[in-house]
């Protein structure tokens, strides 16, 4: 694999003084970084996208992809330059109608000086043209562009989108999407939203759209040969599924619990309200990874997840995501706790539904598995650190504290936090403390010294602190005992351990 050429400055001498008028204060460079303690250099500063329409074309036996991707934004500054993250051989950049000059530097930024100074708060166009083959450019000794036999996968997290469109790759900047992609007859694409395709000369092009605010990582594209199968929920939520047509053995496991996808969506919004996007779905490419991912409205999962047999646990992982992580967004990266805990505790709620282990007791389970002096309790869930971002205990202790959560304020107003959540933060980012915020004004209860002593806090719980004992009689048993003996594991255990891989491409 080759490393990302640095792109050639274009569009000649500059006149930004011309434009700024003497009495106003001088205009700069938006920042390379959106300030992310985790990513200092995800995201830029200096300009807010409203929408991204990306226009390819791709050739699968070849890995040639060409693009032009036209964002539309708005000035928060006034910009004399200004930067997307992107990887790709950038050919062309226009701002407003007028040639830019460009640059790549660092990792992954795209350094754009456009031919006049940008005001804030005034609208910004710009078209970035471009050409390579993603699959062979990395950055930090890897591409997130995953070849296939048949075409090539864009889904990862905390990024996937500079190996196949220009943004800003931040989950606190979302926009909404148009990807049309042009593809070879008999090969199909797989992106967000609602779809239509045309065919002519030998090329079939397929359109989708996400109507709803979408986080740039979100955003997936497969290429390749799939089953394409549509459905509705009885609701009439549209249900889009794929298939690679050379899944080999996992085939019958993987079709056997995507296809579930519109009934776990209507069980999930009896926990977490209305669905909030326009379709949902879920694909699985030919790709040797082991991971699954939220990504929006149509789901990727790595055929792998599916090697030990069915597994509906991970299905409802990631669709509980659609209103844990993708309605309501990270502010920061630290915040993970409030994706990847809810999600896992939505696996447990499964594991309630079917009578294979309530919640309480995989609680139980979990706290007393691991002694104190255990390397598991020196993570913080709240703020795990970046290399620790997807640690098991960011799951597993993550969703003991969910159900701490619960049996100190009940279950009534713990329901209402579960829903009331993303119905009131729909399509927004939010930080714990935002959170923790909240659930107090439902609950009228204190949460300070459990979010702390749960969250973040690199030692095990003390049994019976911090709320973690129910305070009344309720349908849950008394949360985590300090027994020695490890309770008896639930049945649904192991499956939800199978589900662990989903982020370990992130490790």
């Amino acid at each position: 694999m080759r490393k990302r050429p640095i792109v050639s400055a274009a569009a000649g001498a500059l006149a930004l003084l011309l434009s700024v008028p003497a009495s106003a204060a001088p205009a700069g460079p938006g920042a390379a970084g959106i300030g992310d303690p985790y990513y200092p250099n995800a995201g830029n500063g200096g300009y807010d996208v409203s929408h991204y329409d990306i226009r390819l074309k791709y050739q699968p036996t070849t890995d040639e992809l060409e693009g032009t991707t036209t964002i539309l934004a708005t000035a928060t500054q006034d910009l004399t330059r200004f930067n997307l993250d992107f990887v790709l051989d950038v050919k062309e950049v226009l701002v407003n109608g007028r040639a830019a000059a460009f640059a790549g530097t660092g990792e992954h930024e795209l350094v754009i000086t456009p031919a006049r100074v940008i005001t804030k708060g005034s609208p910004i166009t710009v078209v970035v043209r471009y050409a390579d083959r993603p699959g062979e450019v990395e950055r930090g000794g890897q591409s997130a562009w995953l070849r296939t036999p048949d075409g090539g996968v864009a889904a990862n997290e905390p990024e996937s989108a500079a190996w196949w469109y220009p943004s800003n790759d931040h989950p606190t900047d979302k926009a909404t999407f148009d990807v049309s992609v042009q593809v070879p007859d008999g090969t199909q694409v797989i992106s967000n939203g609602t779809s239509t395709q045309s065919s002519r000369a030998g090329w079939t092009r397929y359109t989708y759209r996400q109507s709803k605010p979408q986080a740039t990582y979100l955003a997936t594209l497969a290429i390749g040969r799939f089953d394409i199968r549509t459905d509705t929920t009885p609701g009439g939520l549209p249900v889009i599924t794929a298939y690679s047509t050379d899944l080999g053995d996992n085939a019958g496991a993987a079709r056997a619990s995507v296809e579930r996808t519109g009934e776990l969506v209507d069980w999930l919004s009896g926990y977490f309200g209305a669905y909030p996007f326009g379709t949902v779905g879920g694909y699985v490419p030919n790709v040797p990874t082991g991971y699954a991912l939220e990504t929006q409205g149509q789901i990727f999962y790595s055929p792998a997840q599916f090697a030990r047999g069915t597994n509906t646990s991970v299905v409802v992982h990631e669709l509980a995501h659609q209103w844990y992580g993708d309605s309501v967004s990270v502010q920061r990266w630290s915040e993970i706790w409030l994706n990847e805990g809810f999600a896992r505790y939505s696996q447990w709620l499964w594991s309630e539904h079917e009578n294979e282990g309530t919640a309480q007791e995989l609680a139980d389970y979990v706290y007393n598995l691991y002694p104190a002096d255990h390397a598991f309790w020196t993570v913080k869930p709240g703020d795990p650190g970046a290399d620790q971002q997807f640690a098991g205990a960011v799951y597993d202790r993550g969703a003991v504290a969910v159900q701490a959560l619960r049996n100190a304020v009940g279950e009534d107003a713990f329901f209402r936090i579960l829903k009331g959540w993303p119905t009131e933060r729909r399509y927004g980012n939010a930080t714990i403390r935002d959170f923790q915020a909240y659930a107090e004004r439902i609950s009228g209860k204190p949460l300070s010294e459990l979010m702390n002593t749960w969250l973040f806090t690199a030692a095990k719980p003390a049994a019976g602190s911090a709320g973690v004992v129910a305070s009344s009689p309720a349908k849950s048993s008394p949360a985590p005992t300090a027994t020695a003996v490890v309770p008896s594991e639930p049945r649904s255990w192991k499956k939800i351990q199978e589900t662990n891989t989903v982020h370990d491409h992130k490790d």
